[in-house]
């Protein structure tokens, strides 16, 4: 078996990180983010400010698994860049998610979502870790211009 790339080890990280926030599995997520007070790591969930530290960031995503019964990611578009010890990936994250369960005990609505993602890795001897995630809504869909938008 040949060793694996720059490139798929962060895919593979990244992947990894999108397959934890599914399953719930807080003690999973917090070993993918970079340790220590100095990391500098970040965080924007969509809608929300910049949260800064590994401890406020991970207690966002105990906030979100708390309060999320259901979620599913569709990764579209992944793009990977790795630079020395630093690596970019840039997705689409198509979600569908559903809330608390209603009176009946049954899941609430899914709702489907589509958000962009930059996830930014730093290698450490441990492997590839998370140092920075933001995630912007996509509010509307991109069409092509028509004859009737362009201007005269």
């Amino acid at each position: 078996m040949t060793a694996l790339t720059d490139n798929e080890q962060v895919e593979l990280a990244n992947t990894t990180f999108y397959e934890a926030v599914e399953r719930g599995d807080l003690d999973s997520l917090s070993g993918l983010w970079l340790d220590g007070e100095e990391s500098g790591v970040s965080c924007v969930h969509p809608g929300w400010p910049v949260l800064t530290g590994r401890g406020e960031v991970l207690r966002s995503y105990a906030l979100i698994m708390a309060n999320t019964e259901y979620i599913q990611f569709f990764l579209t578009d992944v793009v990977v860049s790795v630079s020395a010890d630093t690596a970019l990936v840039t997705c689409t994250e198509n979600i569908l998610s559903g809330g608390p369960a209603e009176n009946g005990g049954e899941l609430g609505p899914l709702v489907g979502q589509l958000v962009v993602a930059s996830n930014v890795f730093r290698r450490t001897p441990e492997g590839w870790k998370l140092w920075s995630h933001h995630g912007s809504p996509v509010l509307a869909e991109t069409t092509e211009e028509t004859d009737d938008e362009t201007p005269e």
